[in-house]
């Protein structure tokens, strides 16, 4: 269901204006890095590489250029960066995720390279290489919009070595046209969550995957998610200059927001990866009886003016049209037909990617999850545990078999399966009302009593989106 990730993250990234035509592969350009085995710690960090190969994934399917290291010394960032550099082309998207450690020195942040050589702080500037030096070199070969994702905010083995030092990051002196965003406030560290992904990625793909949000609103979404996933334990931090709109999703416009939608918390609600709103009351099943499935194609006639209308849509119709085989647009169709309840649309996109990509575990866990949502629950059992095959421990395909089971009453199954969900992600609030109502359901009436109550105090409208899914 949903997906959520603390460390060194730099995401640097052009999005292609919202009123022009969908941008390029060409267009679209990132650099995607995870150091993990740095010499100096206790132990290689955890998060650093499935982050970054979880951030590759998603932007390949936003139409980007990926290219991904992993454990990179300096020699080869500097050669990564170049090789970005020489792409970038007036207006380019450019996009450079870093997750690994960074220090601050001199009022500036530095992303280190596993191979530094760092006891003082005059090492950090040899060695480290500037946020701000990547940001204006971007800047300089004409990229348009600049943003910059910094999951940084840990405390690193290099910084007790110096008698002085600022914790943390530093603010950003960048360009014009540039959004930065820190994983954490300023000059703060935070605790590793212990997952194999960090929070700060984990609620950014979510929001990365919401179809007609705008960068920073994407950004701005993320950093509620992360603050409200860690109990106001961890709170980002956001910088903007930019002047026009942009969205990670090619060719999608702004989503009309009614005032009522934006107080206390706009995150939208989402269970699967990537995230799937609530739909209308009308196309949800009932929560005494599993809806009838719905045919892939024959949503509801009172959605079709909708879905023929959806600017979105029709972009990634008319992709697909020209490309069949497109996967990218596809699996984007299917999730804003499920976003908007027509669920057997929705499907059909699903099989039609899982045809082409047999191995694609994210069009398995949505797929899992929308066949849940009419009552198909044997099906969407399958496609879960092929989830699961092909990524032990995903965590959100342990979501959303946790909900197929608590929905087909399988009670134990669906407290085992938030169970495992919780031991990665502790604060993933699905899975502990999902186990709180399964428990109740069991018997241990007082022990999802504290489950339920621990999670509407993290998140409020967790009863109002089981209802939505026929649980209650």
């Amino acid at each position: 269901m949903g997906i959520r990730l603390p460390l060194l993250a730099v995401l640097v990234f052009s999005i292609a204006p919202i009123f022009s035509p969908p941008a390029t592969a060409a267009d679209r350009l990132a650099l995607v890095i995870g150091n993990a085995r740095y010499p100096d710690a206790d132990a290689p960090l955890k998060e650093p590489v499935n982050d970054a190969r979880s951030i590759a994934e998603e932007l390949k399917r936003n139409g980007f250029t990926v290219e991904v290291g992993e454990n990179l010394s300096g020699d080869g960032m500097r050669k990564a960066l170049e090789r970005l550099y020489g792409q970038i082309k007036p207006g380019s998207v450019a996009l450079v995720f870093f997750s690994g450690f960074g220090i601050q020195s001199n009022r500036q942040s530095f992303l280190i390279p596993i191979d530094a050589q760092i006891w003082t702080e005059a090492d950090v500037r040899r060695d480290g290489l500037s946020l701000e030096a990547v940001l204006g070199e971007i800047h300089s070969r004409g990229a348009g919009v600049k943003i910059a994702l910094i999951d940084a905010s840990r405390r690193n083995p290099f910084e007790r070595r110096f008698r002085n030092f600022s914790a943390g990051l530093a603010p950003v002196i960048a360009p014009n046209g540039t959004l930065v965003m820190y994983s954490a406030a300023l000059s703060s560290v935070i605790p590793d969550n212990g997952g194999d992904r960090s929070l700060f990625v984990q609620e950014l793909l979510k929001e990365i995957r919401v179809p007609g949000l705008m960068a920073e609103e994407t950004l701005n979404h993320t950093r509620i998610g992360v603050t409200r996933s860690s109990g106001s334990e961890q709170v980002p931090w956001i910088s903007s200059s930019l002047a026009e709109e942009f969205a990670f999703i090619p060719g999608t416009k702004p989503v009309a927001v009614l005032p009522s939608q934006q107080a206390p918390n706009p995150v939208p609600s989402a269970r699967p990866s990537p995230p799937m709103p609530k739909a209308e009351a009308a196309l949800l099943p009932s929560p005494e009886k599993p809806a009838t499935p719905t045919l892939p194609n024959n949503p509801p006639s009172s959605t079709q003016p909708l879905l023929a209308d959806d600017p979105t849509i029709k972009s990634l119709s008319a992709r697909i049209a020209d490309n069949p085989d497109d996967t990218g647009a596809l699996y984007r169709r299917g999730q804003v037909y499920a976003s908007k309840g027509a669920y057997g649309l929705a499907i059909k996109d699903f099989d039609d990617t899982i045809r082409l990509n047999p191995k694609d575990v994210e069009a398995y866990n949505n797929r899992c999850w929308s066949r849940a949502q009419i009552g198909d629950l044997q099906a969407a059992l399958r496609d879960c545990n092929e989830a699961l095959r092909l990524r032990p421990n995903f965590v959100e395909a342990l979501d959303s078999r946790g909900l197929v089971n608590l929905k087909s009453g399988s009670t134990k199954n669906a407290i085992a399966d938030f169970d495992a969900a919780l031991k990665i992600n502790p604060r993933l609030t699905s899975s502990l009302y999902g186990r709180g109502l399964a428990k109740q359901r069991s018997g241990a009436v007082s022990e999802g009593e504290l489950d339920v109550n621990n999670a509407k105090a993290m998140d409020p409208n967790i009863v109002k989106e089981f209802a939505g899914y026929g649980v209650r």
